[in-house]
């Protein structure tokens, strides 16, 4: 007849052997589950680094295209004393005086001259102008956007074919109304934008009609 007592140290031996076998599988799954974590996590950060890097980058100014902005490419940047004749209507760029027009959040109510805005425009101003079609109601809501808006100015524009216009370096939009979203858009993209020629150059201390 076998012992009890062996019989139960046999036991007791068996089930401390399972439970340390146990408890090696417990820390063995442990292991792999933070590892496991960890490249996630890694993962996730790394996705999250690449996507503040590329707005970084763009300067924050990464968004879908404006409809119906053109773009005119290279343009001449020769200070001239003399009067320029601008192809486009208002011009976009090109050779031009060498004042600046004051474009500090200036809203002018008459028209102003080309050769001095184009040099703002270098300086990274938008120029908003608009012909007799455009409302009295517009006029307001543009100066509205405009006022305290460091980089911009806005003016008639007698001779322009389309009711609003808002122009950047080398870069237009023609609107009918200052309600289009587009005016937003454009501001927001274009102000100090990409297109800037020389970035931080003054919008202040040049010429006030």
């Amino acid at each position: 007849m076998a012992d009890p007592r062996k019989q139960f140290d046999t036991r007791r031996t068996n089930i401390e052997a399972m439970r340390r076998e146990e408890e090696h599988r417990r820390r063995r799954r442990k292991i792999v589950y933070s590892i496991s974590a960890g490249i996630i996590l890694a993962g996730v950060l790394a996705g999250g680094i690449w996507a503040v890097t590329a707005a970084t980058d763009s300067g924050g100014k990464n968004q879908a295209p404006i409809a119906g902005v053109q773009t005119f490419g290279t343009l001449g940047r020769t200070h001239v004393q003399t009067p320029v004749a601008y192809p486009e209507t208002p011009p976009v760029g090109g050779d031009h005086n060498p004042v600046w027009l004051n474009c500090n959040g200036d809203v002018y109510t008459k028209p102003v001259p080309n050769e001095n805005a184009v040099h703002s425009l270098e300086h990274g101003a938008v120029w908003i102008t608009y012909n007799e079609k455009a409302s009295p109601a517009d006029i307001e809501a543009l100066a509205g956007k405009v006022q305290g808006k460091p980089y911009t100015f806005m003016s008639p524009y007698p001779g322009e074919q389309g009711t609003i216009t808002l122009t950047a370096w080398s870069t237009q939009l023609v609107v009918d109304s200052a309600s289009d979203p587009r005016v937003d858009a454009f501001l927001a993209h274009y102000v100090q934008g990409p297109q800037t020629q020389e970035p931080g150059a003054a919008c202040t201390g040049g010429l006030t009609p």
